[in-house]
């Protein structure tokens, strides 16, 4: 008998199968094109604008942990075991949902085409979905955007919809009947890491895929063949999230909307960083590890990590080693990781109560936009002198990279006006910033010193006040 393929997920009472196809199908093109549930909008194929926003429900052992995320970039296989709710969800029986119902009747909609990824997000939030609760509206809705409206009737919509309790029972019970599903044409799903390191050996140049957040537009932007790939957001050993008195430890296929609170405990200016990558449905899909092992000189993460001197484990077979995380980025698009090695897991050591921490990102858009330049700062300050300094940028060269000259300037200087403006000087010579659409060299270069020197007054504005 031929090994059983089909996919399958829960969607509006009732599972649904489909023929597993290749690794890099999109959930958008099976909704539109398969199944016929055309609300689900195509706007920018790359997880930006928001019209493709379904919610993904997956067990979580008596109730179903629900999240917005982007259509477009999410791979058919990563659907099989979840519950898929669409905006032809909501509207049954000719009666408006809530959330729909206060978007017509506030006028929150005018050529419609985004309204139903709108309709999607505050769906989520009232049914307490993942990174919603406590956040504010313009939180939530960040990751849709609408050319026509106008924001201030999508915002008051949102804020009159009011909290919903969602009967997850049947979908529980579905959800247990769906066997797991570890292979397809092309593709792997395995459900720990012995399985997976296994996986890596046999196929060593496999394309291992957590989110989708990044690889997604290879797909639907570049239209790269993936080869074989393996998804590992199932595998339950790389979810971990484990806090003690030290610091954090991040399993590689933690989402960034999981670790943001345990993240914002090491130092607020962490969770702010979180709360600034992508919009929500990015966070709700993306992985730090994801973010750490793509290697992408702009990603928002490594800066602040490296600053905070985090270290990296790394896994081949039974085999792992430890690394600081500065060391595993080599040159643009090259990693420190070796043929069937794969990222298990980022530990941050918890800072010094006493450290001074800033970690800020540049950014034309100020949500859901990517880095124009991100800078992480971590000094320790021990009678008026700095007894050490870890100072780490992105999107000022191929890799994200500490600035040697400019921690050098710091250490052991009296910490004051004139030893910021001197660090910030070095910086200069730390890195050779490259000209694109997001700034210019010259821009970065000054924006990246201007970043050290507001670090300085912030801190001299925080002891005026405790002083006065």
């Amino acid at each position: 008998m031929a090994p059983d393929h089909t996919i399958r997920f829960v969607l509006d009472g009732e599972i649904v199968a489909v023929e597993a196809s290749e690794p890099s199908a999109t959930v958008l093109d099976l909704l539109r094109y398969r199944l016929r549930r055309t609300g689900t909008k195509e706007g920018c194929a790359e997880g930006d604008c928001g019209a493709c926003t379904v919610v993904l429900g997956e067990l979580d052992g008596e109730r179903v942990r629900w999240r917005a995320v982007n259509a477009c970039i999410l791979f058919v296989p990563m659907l099989h075991g979840k519950a898929l709710v669409t905006v032809e969800s909501l509207s049954r029986d000719g009666m408006l949902h809530p959330v729909q119902r206060a978007l017509a009747e506030g006028h929150g909609s005018q050529c419609g085409f985004c309204t139903p990824g709108f309709v999607m997000s505050l769906y989520a939030r009232s049914i307490g979905g993942e990174g919603t609760n406590g956040a504010p509206i313009k939180d939530v809705i960040a990751g849709n955007l609408c050319r026509c409206t106008g924001y201030g009737p999508i915002l008051a919509a949102g804020e009159a919809n009011q909290a919903e309790t969602s009967d997850d029972a049947a979908t529980v019970q579905l959800l247990r009947t769906i066997e797991p599903l570890r292979s397809g044409p092309g593709w792997f799903a395995p459900r720990g890491t012995e399985e997976l390191a296994a996986l890596l050996i046999e196929y060593p140049d496999a394309r291992i895929v957590a989110g989708a957040t990044d690889v997604g537009l290879w797909v639907t932007k570049q239209l790269r063949d993936l080869g074989t790939v393996i998804f590992i957001g199932d595998v339950a050993d790389l979810r971990c999230v484990a806090e003690d008195g030290e610091g954090l430890t991040l399993g590689a296929a933690v989402r960034y909307t999981e670790a943001r609170d345990a993240l914002s405990r090491l130092h607020p200016d962490l969770g702010e960083l979180v709360r600034r990558i992508g919009g929500l449905q990015v966070r709700n899909a993306g992985t730090i590890g994801g973010n750490i092992a793509n290697g992408s000189p702009i990603g928002d993460m490594p800066p602040a990590l490296i600053a905070l001197g985090a270290e990296l484990t790394l896994r081949r077979g039974g085999e792992r080693r430890t690394m600081p995380l500065e060391q595993f980025f080599k040159s643009y698009g090259v990693q420190d990781r070796q043929p069937g090695e794969f990222v298990e897991s980022v530990r941050i050591p918890r800072p010094d109560a006493g450290a001074v921490i800033r970690i800020v990102k540049l950014s034309k858009r100020f949500d859901s936009d990517i880095s124009a330049l991100c800078g992480a700062f971590a000094l320790r300050i021990d009678g008026g002198r700095i007894a050490s300094a870890r100072v780490a940028f992105g999107g000022m060269a191929g890799i994200p990279a500490r600035a040697r000259g400019c921690e050098e300037a710091l250490t052991g200087a009296a910490w004051n006006e004139e030893t910021a403006d001197t660090a910030a000087r070095a910086l200069a010579n730390d890195y050779r910033p490259l000209d694109d659409l997001r700034g210019s060299a010259a821009y970065r270069t000054e924006a990246a010193g201007n970043l050290l020197r507001r670090m300085w007054l912030e801190a001299e504005e925080a002891v005026s006040v405790l002083d006065g």
